[in-house]
């Protein structure tokens, strides 16, 4: 694409997998907001931290303890510059972004009452919804959903109604997995704050195509996960606001947490140590940080840019298709589709369009909440990245007429 600044020939080669073929054709991935693709840049990273230096960090005296937990640290200073948060101890790493949320939930569960209110908004993934249904089961406070209208935005209208001074936390995804929507998060986090709420943003999809600033944002909680963003599955982060994360209780006993330990008391350690019990996933930490670089070296404007074009162009072509419908047509959103074609199971089109070539999602995408609103079972849904073209928007495009013709 002549007018965005990225060297898609260039790109494409950082990415192993891309050139490997499925069913005896080319692989055209898009299933990118469930996981992205990992460059060789990382790999490279992974490969060598087994290779050179593996030890247990924050422990030993040696010489490869101390490398890794330089390296390790390196990464949280990474992830704290790039997010923008103040302080490095507010990056506690984690499994992921589910990890985050549960962490939070735990922590606020001995802070509420019956009688306080929990906001969540109609557009979030399942691990966005069961722990806040846990946390209210566990406290008495009550659930409140902010509803959604059928192009797959929160209703502003009902939601400023649903703030009350009985409101102490609120969770909203950045953007919707299900339906690729970006979220008005600042203005639930403004809303919030006349309440004297706290925040709590799900950064997952919205971290491989949106660089969050966490302070200009002024957000209590942030989360995201590595593999979304070119890294490795089982870690990511929670950003908490320090004087939030000095309130909450640990959420895991074990090493690492602890400042000391007898049979009588125990005594925890400062933050971050204080949410990371146990041997963390070092490796994946580290390479978390990579691909970062990996990111931020090509540009997140340039990334925006270059997908936009992508995600303008694949539903212009896909509207194409007689009976094909789209779920989610807000005017901000990023590169996901979500659709189905009338009268044809998604399942079903995602197994033809696999024979050919392209991995794409089927079924509620961890949102059944948004496939019982718009009264259907799940959606096909197609998710975009920096490395897809438009030559494989025009594959898939043709696969799905082929699926179409022989379902029908």
């Amino acid at each position: 694409m002549s007018h965005s600044n990225i060297d898609i020939k260039k790109i494409r080669k950082d990415f192993p997998i891309l050139s490997r073929k499925v069913n005896g054709k080319p692989l055209v991935y898009l299933d990118n907001a469930a996981t992205s693709q990992t460059p060789q840049q990382v790999i490279d990273v992974i490969v060598d931290y087994y290779q050179n230096y593996n030890a247990n960090i924050h422990r030993g005296v040696h010489s490869l303890s101390q490398e890794a937990t330089d390296a390790y640290e390196e990464a949280r200073e990474k992830i704290r510059t790039h997010f923008n948060a103040k302080h490095k101890e507010e990056i506690i790493f984690t499994s992921g972004t589910t990890h985050g949320i549960n962490l939070v939930a735990n922590g606020f569960s001995n802070l509420l009452k019956e009688g306080d209110e929990v906001l969540v908004s109609a557009l979030e993934h399942h691990s966005n919804i069961v722990p806040w249904q846990m946390l209210c089961e566990k406290s008495g406070a009550k659930l409140k959903v902010i509803p959604m209208t059928p192009q797959g935005e929160l209703d502003k209208l009902a939601f400023a109604e649903l703030f009350s001074e009985n409101t102490k936390l609120v969770f909203v995804n950045h953007v919707s997995n299900a339906l690729g929507t970006v979220n008005p998060i600042q203005e639930v986090i403004a809303k919030a704050r006349e309440v004297g709420a706290a925040v709590l943003i799900d950064g997952a999809q919205a971290a491989p195509h949106i660089k969050a600033d966490v302070q200009a944002l002024d957000v209590d909680f942030y989360v995201v996960s590595a593999h979304k963003i070119c890294g490795p599955t089982g870690v990511g982060v929670l950003y908490g606001k320090k004087e939030w994360l000095e309130k909450l209780p640990p959420y895991q006993g074990g090493g690492e947490m602890i400042d000391q330990v007898s049979f009588e008391k125990t005594t925890y350690a400062g933050l971050p140590h204080k949410f990371e019990a146990g041997t963390p996933n070092i490796c994946g930490g580290i390479a978390f940080g990579a691909a970062l670089d990996y990111m931020n070296s090509i540009g997140f404007e340039a990334i925006a840019e270059y997908e936009y074009e992508l995600l303008k162009y694949a539903t212009q072509q896909l509207l194409e298709i007689e009976g094909l419908k789209i779920y989610g047509t807000s005017a901000d959103k990023t590169a996901v589709i979500s659709f189905n074609i009338e009268g044809i199971h998604p399942y079903d089109i995602g197994t033809i369009v696999d024979k050919l070539g392209v991995a794409v999602r089927t079924g509620h995408h961890c949102a059944q909440p948004i496939m019982d609103y718009f009264k259907i079972p799940g959606t096909v849904r197609a998710s975009f990245s920096f490395y897809n073209t438009k030559e494989e928007v025009d594959v898939l495009v043709e696969s799905v007429k082929k699926a179409k013709m022989m379902l029908s």
